[in-house]
């Protein structure tokens, strides 16, 4: 039988790293990384045959446990009827409909492959539509690895980013401006010297990529003035949030604190591929008319709206609609949450938590941080130790102390309490 060291040995020898996505490769922590061979529920298994508690879900999609019967189903008969034809199908409009049925600010949608090429295609939009160059984004803020949004804050506020990955040119990053999270000083300087060539803001409404992060409600309300004021686009970057802190997604959310808000480009993926390879972005009809074929903006994929993966998505969608789908994830992260931090009290941690719908995020600080550097600013050294204290009691955490975690419909109030249980026994190892 493959041991997970095996595997990794042999893996390191044919692809860069041993793995094909970055944080995969246990770097951030140490040790070994799992090599998954199947799952089922909230569980998942490795090569080794251990069984851990999931609370990745595949970083986000899994919202109904891994293997809904009812998804699978729905796959099984979809690959049956075809893999891909490069052609429309009518599954595309379904899932397009059912997207926009949830998501009022939207009027059409277009269907890609990968959150990556959601968020560039959205961005070039953004461009298309205003005629301007100049694009915002915030440090933490992870909207896939498109050369444009690899860049790291300037030196000054409101300055321009520098490339945070080799084979990205300075000048490619030029029209990049890379302000402080949840910082409105930073955000009305850089529109009061450059409005009029800002083309769009970017943003996560509730960063996954920095542990869990949201954005408040005065800074996302800010936002809004002052893209109306100088006629730039918000784009809310929901490939992490949409369909997972709340049916309507983060948007919803913010909606209620501030009646009639709602960004004027949506970013999605994940939840709404259901573990397949799917994303999207969608805006009002006269934003999404500047796409091709209509408009000058260019955007295709061979594989958008493939069949299989719209099956999938479209499966999904129609389950977590179903009647306190959201109450009782809630209720299931947020115990999850209070018992962390109730076991880390008791054990003399310091430690600080917060949860939405289906997402959740810890701290080992002593208050919830608003922006990246209070996120890095401590508590890594306890994390990594933290993580394997975990591991090694059949949980699986994200192996780095970024990343959000994510609680499914199959966890059950035991998969909670094991965890719960789990955290208090490594909290009194730290």
């Amino acid at each position: 039988m493959s041991t997970n060291a095996s595997l990794f040995e042999r893996a390191q020898r044919v692809i860069p790293g041993g793995v094909n996505s970055p944080v995969r490769a246990f770097r951030a922590v140490g040790g070994t990384p799992r090599f998954i061979t199947r799952a089922q529920g909230a569980y998942i298994w490795d090569a080794e045959n251990q069984r851990y508690i999931d609370y990745i879900g595949s970083w986000g999609p899994m919202i109904l446990g891994h293997g809904h019967p009812e998804v699978v189903e729905a796959v099984q008969k979809a690959v049956l009827e075809g893999f891909s034809f490069g052609a429309p199908t009518e599954r595309e409009i379904e899932l397009a409909e059912e997207i926009l049925k949830i998501v009022p600010s939207a009027e059409q949608v277009r269907l890609v492959s990968s959150g990556t090429e959601a968020g560039m295609s959205a961005i070039r939009l953004a461009r298309g539509f205003t005629g301007r160059s100049k694009l915002i984004k915030f440090e933490g803020c992870y909207h896939g690895h498109a050369d444009a949004l690899l860049v790291k804050a300037g030196s000054g506020l409101a300055t321009f980013g520098h490339p945070t990955s080799a084979g990205v040119p300075p000048e490619v990053v030029q029209h990049t401006l890379v302000l402080e999270y949840n910082n409105i000083a930073q955000i009305e300087e850089a529109f009061a010297t450059q409005g009029a060539d800002i083309a769009c803001v970017m943003i996560e409404p509730i960063a996954g990529n920095m542990n869990f992060v949201r954005a408040s409600v005065p800074f996302i309300q800010r936002i809004r003035e002052l893209c109306d004021q100088y006629g730039a686009l918000f784009v809310f970057d929901e490939v992490m949030s949409g369909f997972r802190v709340a049916l309507g997604s983060a948007q919803s959310i913010y909606a209620k604190a501030l009646p009639g808000f709602k960004p004027d480009i949506s970013v999605f993926g994940k939840v709404i591929g259901g573990g397949m390879p799917l994303a999207a972005f969608a805006a009002s009809k006269e934003i999404m008319a500047k796409l091709a074929p209509l408009g000058p903006v260019y955007q295709a994929g061979t594989l958008s709206g493939n069949p299989v993966a719209t099956a999938c998505g479209l499966a999904t969608l129609k389950l977590i609609q179903r009647p306190g789908f959201f109450e009782a994830l809630s209720a299931s992260t947020r115990s999850l949450m209070d018992g962390f931090c109730a076991e880390a009290q008791a054990a003399g941690v310091e430690l600080t938590a917060d949860c939405e719908g289906g997402m959740f995020g810890f701290f080992f600080a002593d208050q919830l941080p608003q922006h990246y550097q209070a996120v890095m600013a401590k508590g890594t050294d306890k994390f990594n130790k933290f993580f394997h204290l975990m591991l090694d009691q059949g949980v699986y955490l994200a192996p780095a102390m970024y990343e959000a975690g994510f609680v499914s419909a199959a966890h059950t109030a035991d998969d909670i309490a094991q965890t719960v249980a789990a955290a208090g026994k490594a909290f009194r190892q730290l």
